[in-house]
C-alpha cells in the first residue's frame, strides 16, 4: 500500500487526506499541534458535507493518522502531496513565503525516490525554485518535484475532488509519472500532463478567466438595469450560443468573494508589471469587483435612504452555502457597512450557531427565518441555502415591518419577484 503524507491540512489538506485515505491509500497527515488537535478527533477544521465521516472512517480503519512530527510523517511515504491553503490578507496578496518555508522544513527528511507534489496556490515558478533550493541543499537525493493545481469548490470539495473531470500535473521529469497515475487512478484517467511552469500558469489562467467572466456578467447587468433589459434572458441568450454554452460563469448576482480569484489575478498583475506586459485586462478586473460589491448598498438605500434605527434582515452570512466558513464572506462585509450607517442586523444562516467575538457587535444572530425578518424594514438574501426556499410571500407580509427584498442571485425569484406586494430587487432586473 502506498504511503502517502499530505501536508497542510485545512480545508485543501483534509479533504485530500479523507479521500485519498477513503480509497485504499495509506495516508498520514501532517501538520501544526494546533491544526491537527480537531482532526484527531475526527473534526475536519471547517464544516464540509460528508467530511467528518469520511475522516472518521479513515482513522477507525486505519488507514488515516495525523502527526505533527515531520520525521513520522515522512519516514517512508512515496509522496508529499502540499496542500497548505495560500494565505490571503484582505487586498488579496498572498503569503507565498508561509508555504516556501514550510516545504523547505520538510527538506531534510525526504527520502531518495519519493516525490514532492505542490497543490497550494504559488506564482508561476515557485516550484522549480523551490526544486532549485533542495537539490542546492542535498545533491546526492534525488527526489521528483511536481505541480497540480486544486480544483476544489466549498461545499462540494469531497464529489469535486473523487470526481473530477480532469486532472492537471506539471512535471520536470518523468520517473514520478506512474507514481501519480496510481494516485489519480480511483477519481479518473483524464490527466493533462504538462511542464510545471505551464501547470502553474494554468492554475493563474482558469482562475482569471472565472474573475473576468463574473465581472464581465455583472457588468452587463448593471447596464441592463437601466435599459430595462432582463441580464437573465442575456444569459439565456448567451449560454444558447455553442462557443458560451451552459457551465459558463456568465449566471448576473453577486461579486466574486473568498480570495481565490482575487489571488491569482494578483499574481498575473504583478507578473505582467515585473515583465513589462501591460496587462490592461487583468488590472481591471478587480476594480470592476469592487465596484460591483457596492450594489447591494445602493439598493439598500434605494430602499431606505436614511438606515439610522431601521432592521435589516440577512439570511446567510457564510462565504458560500455547504461550507461554515466566515472568512472574506461578502455578506459579513455588508452587514459591518450595515451597523456603520446605524441600523440593526438580524441574521439567520442554518451553519451558523455562534458568531465570532468581533462580529456579535455587528450582527445579531437569530435562530430561525423568522426570527430574522421579524419587523425588518429590508431583507437581504446573502447565500443560497435551501432551507431558504421556505420563505412564503405570506411569510415576509406577515412578519416585515416593510416588504423590501434584495436578493442578488435571483435565489427565490420564482417565489417572490412577480408577488404584488414585494418590491424585489436583483442584480440586471429593472424596477
Amino acid at each position: 500500500m502506498m504511503k502517502i503524507c499530505v501536508f497542510g491540512l485545512w480545508h485543501l489538506g483534509s479533504v485530500t487526506a479523507a479521500c485519498l485515505a477513503e480509497s485504499g491509500f495509506d495516508v498520514i497527515g501532517l501538520d501544526s499541534q494546533e491544526n491537527i488537535g480537531g482532526l484527531r478527533k475526527g473534526i475536519p477544521p471547517l464544516f464540509e458535507p460528508g467530511l467528518e465521516k469520511l475522516i472518521k472512517r479513515g482513522m477507525s480503519e486505519g488507514r488515516l493518522s495525523f502527526t505533527d512530527n515531520i520525521e513520522m510523517a515522512l519516514k517512508g511515504a512515496q509522496l508529499i502531496w502540499v496542500t497548505f491553503d495560500t494565505p490571503v490578507d484582505e487586498n488579496d496578496q498572498a503569503d507565498v513565503g508561509f508555504v516556501v518555508n514550510q516545504i523547505e522544513k520538510v527538506f531534510p527528511c525526504l527520502e531518495d525516490g519519493s516525490a514532492l507534489m505542490i497543490s497550494s496556490q504559488v506564482p508561476v515558478g515557485t516550484t522549480v525554485q523551490i526544486q532549485g533550493n533542495f537539490e542546492k541543499k542535498f545533491p546526492g537525493k534525488k527526489v521528483s518535484f511536481l505541480y497540480s493545481p486544486e480544483n476544489l469548490r466549498l461545499g462540494k470539495a469531497v464529489d469535486v475532488f473523487t470526481k473530477p473531470e480532469r486532472v492537471v500535473v506539471g512535471l520536470g521529469d518523468l520517473e514520478a509519472q506512474d507514481k501519480i497515475k496510481t494516485i489519480f487512478m480511483p477519481y479518473t484517467q483524464n490527466i493533462e500532463w504538462m511542464s510545471i511552469e505551464s501547470a502553474e500558469m494554468t492554475k493563474h489562467a482558469l482562475n482569471a478567466f472565472l474573475a473576468i467572466s463574473v465581472s464581465f456578467i455583472n457588468e452587463i447587468a448593471s447596464l441592463c438595469e437601466k435599459v430595462g433589459a432582463d441580464a437573465s434572458e442575456v444569459e439565456r441568450g448567451l449560454r444558447s450560443d455553442p462557443r458560451l454554452g451552459p457551465k459558463a460563469f456568465i449566471r448576473p448576482g453577486g461579486p466574486f468573494a473568498g480570495g481565490t480569484l482575487g489571488r491569482d489575478i494578483s499574481f498575473l498583475t504583478q507578473l505582467s508589471k515585473e515583465h513589462g506586459i501591460s496587462g490592461k485586462l487583468l488590472g481591471s478586473v478587480l476594480e470592476s469587483n469592487e465596484e460591483h460589491k457596492l450594489w447591494v448598498k445602493r439598493k439598500l438605500l434605494e430602499c431606505v435612504p436614511d438606515l439610522k434605527g431601521k432592521v435589516i434582515a440577512v439570511l446567510g452570512l457564510t462565504y458560500k452555502p455547504g461550507t461554515s466558513t466566515l472568512r472574506r464572506s461578502a455578506s459579513v462585509e455588508m452587514c459591518r457597512w450595515v451597523v456603520g450607517q446605524g441600523a440593526r442586523v438580524q441574521a439567520f444562516d442554518p451553519a451558523v450557531k455562534l458568531l465570532p467575538v468581533d462580529f456579535s457587535s455587528a450582527i445579531t444572530l437569530q435562530t430561525s427565518i423568522e426570527g430574522a425578518c421579524m419587523g425588518a424594514d429590508v431583507l437581504v438574501i446573502s447565500t443560497e441555502c435551501e432551507e431558504f426556499k421556505a420563505l412564503t410571500p405570506e411569510k415576509i407580509i406577515e412578519s416585515m415591518s416593510k416588504c423590501n427584498v434584495i436578493d442578488q442571485n435571483r435565489f427565490l425569484e420564482k417565489s417572490l419577484m412577480n408577488n404584488l406586494n414585494i418590491c424585489y430587487f436583483t442584480v440586471g432586473k429593472p424596477i
